[in-house]
């Protein structure tokens, strides 16, 4: 097929039943594919179009351009998409806005890009104000976009935007920027359209339509981003299968104390146990939780979903694990206190969650025992053991994060992902120890021994993609601060070298000073659980 051909087709989603999306997985990609699934269960899915992984494919082949009849597609899809939504893109009035996200055959977190807000301009910033009557929602969305744009679509330098948003911060008085008022946020978005039409020599683009088209080309860019390739050559993950771009109306969970957004497992994934395991970030937008970049106690943060929605997450998690067989990663927002959802796969595990879900499921019906044994055989039997502490009366902690995986690591600690892949190839076993858990450190994570990190969320994509990996991994450590010109991590008043060996407690969330003794289990309960099963 030629890379430009007008055969390259749109697929609607959740625009009505005559407008649910038919191709399969390898064409649509999972998001879009389980997208399509679900929304048929009457899942609240906000309605979407997708352009399929074959565009992906054409726009490399052309060098890096859209094909030549791509906004005549979108523009089309587009009225389908104000038809379900009762807005219009680029509306002075009542203005559409739109998310435009990655999705590829294979699931990736954190490795391909999203970008949010797509159609705030100058414009269509007067229309959303009348439409919500929320003047911080649409200011703060607005800056969101320009800082996110300026990152992901024209690869500029994040940290003037940074520096502004810790400025504004500062002068308000307060502890970050979700408690800014929208004056404070109109003054930031101001100040960040002039940053970046100082760094890219142009201003920021005010035209909805561009936006779209610019994200859409990026997003498609990030298949063969430097993480993106990582990811794939680890998993082994064919370079021309692409990825699908999926344009959805946008739900703001940044509306204020009723809106909000998480990610949900239907099992734990780091023990399997059957329990709904969510972070919840109230007045929240979704990169908030996923970026790592944010330090969330899920304790915390539990406390402040709306009731009615911690009672229709459990809902929704019995219904996806009866739908796909197995345990599922949801991510949702609320929005006023309406709950939608923007994604569903099959939850990235431990070794250990893998075989406790494949047991319960079996034990419940919903999996058959031939497949569960399947599923249990293509871990090694050093994958089924994990490390524990070898004593109960160990010594009292540095610090204590919030666990993200299972199991025990010591190593030397190290800062920077370059150096932590020096030290492992010189034959050490590292930790490394991060400001965010971030999905740009995905090759030193897959040497390093584990992940300790002073922000970031357990469903945040970098520690997803640990807990696959199998590595002891705590977040949220908040009694930690690096110092990065001094190469030391501060656990309150205590300074650890980097280069100091720590042991990092990822069944805790405890951190030590020095190599404590570990010791090797198998889960022999669940073994004979499994064993158990009927032929």
């Amino acid at each position: 097929m030629p890379a430009d051909s007008a055969t390259l087709g749109v697929h609607l989603i959740a625009c009505g039943p005559e407008g649910l999306a038919r191709p399969g997985v390898r064409l649509l990609g999972f998001k879009a594919y389980n997208l399509a699934r679900i929304a048929r269960l009457g899942v609240p899915v906000p309605p979407a179009f997708v352009l399929g992984t074959d565009w992906c494919n054409a726009y490399h082949a052309l060098g890096g351009h859209l094909p030549a009849h791509t906004r005549e597609q979108v523009l089309i899809a587009l009225r389908q998409l104000e038809s379900a939504s009762g807005s219009g893109f680029g509306s002075g009035r009542r203005p559409l806005l739109v998310s435009v996200r990655s999705g590829a055959p294979v699931s990736m977190p954190g490795m391909l890009e999203t970008v949010l807000n797509v159609g705030l301009c100058e414009a269509t910033v007067p229309g959303l104000l009348r439409l919500c009557g929320n003047p911080r929602l649409v200011w703060d969305s607005y800056r969101r976009l320009i800082e996110c744009y300026a990152e992901v679509v024209a690869n500029l330098d994040h940290r003037p935007f940074a520096e502004a948003r810790q400025s504004a911060v500062s002068s308000a008085g307060v502890a970050d920027v979700g408690q800014l008022d929208f004056r404070a946020l109109r003054a930031l978005a101001r100040r960040e359209l002039e940053i970046y039409a100082d760094a890219a020599g142009r201003e920021f683009p005010q035209s909805p339509i561009d936006q779209l088209e610019e994200a859409l080309g990026a997003v498609f860019r990030s298949w063969n981003g430097a993480k993106a390739q990582v990811y794939r050559e680890m998993h082994g993950i064919d370079a021309s299968l692409g990825t699908a771009a999926i344009v959805q109306r946008m739900v703001f969970g940044n509306g204020g104390a009723t809106s909000g957004a998480g990610v949900g497992f239907t099992r734990n994934p780091a023990s399997g146990s059957a329990e709904l395991y969510v972070d919840y970030l109230q007045n929240a937008q979704g990169e908030d939780v996923v970026s790592g970049r944010t330090p969330m106690d899920p304790r915390v943060t539990l406390d402040r979903l709306p009731a009615h929605v911690d009672v229709e997450l459990a809902e929704l998690a019995t219904l996806l694990e009866h739908e796909f067989h197995d345990a599922q990663e949801f991510e949702f927002t609320v929005e006023n206190g309406e709950l939608y959802v923007l994604q569903t796969r099959d939850a990235k595990r431990t070794p250990l969650a893998e075989l406790r879900i494949a047991v319960e499921l079996a034990e419940a019906g919903l999996l058959g025992s031939a497949e569960a044994r399947q599923r249990v055989a293509r871990l090694s039997p050093d994958q089924l053991e994990f490390t524990c502490l070898a004593r109960a009366d160990h010594d009292v902690p540095l610090a204590t994060g919030v666990p993200a995986s299972v199991g025990v690591a010591s190593g030397v600690a190290v800062c920077d992902p370059e150096r932590a892949q020096q030290r492992v190839r010189a034959g050490q076993s590292v930790i490394l120890v991060r400001n965010d858990v971030a999905t740009n450190d995905i090759a030193a994570l897959e040497s390093a021994s584990g992940l300790l990190a002073v922000h970031g969320a357990r469903t945040a994509h970098a520690a997803v993609v640990a807990r696959q990996l199998g590595k002891p991994c705590v977040v949220s450590c908040a009694d930690l601060s690096i110092d990065s010109d001094r190469r030391t991590l501060c656990f309150g008043r205590r300074r650890v070298a980097e280069g100091d060996v720590i042991t990092l407690d990822a069944d805790t969330g405890n951190v030590y000073a020095g190599a404590l003794a570990l010791a090797r289990k198998r889960p022999d309960a669940l073994l004979k659980r499994l064993d158990a099963l009927p032929a």
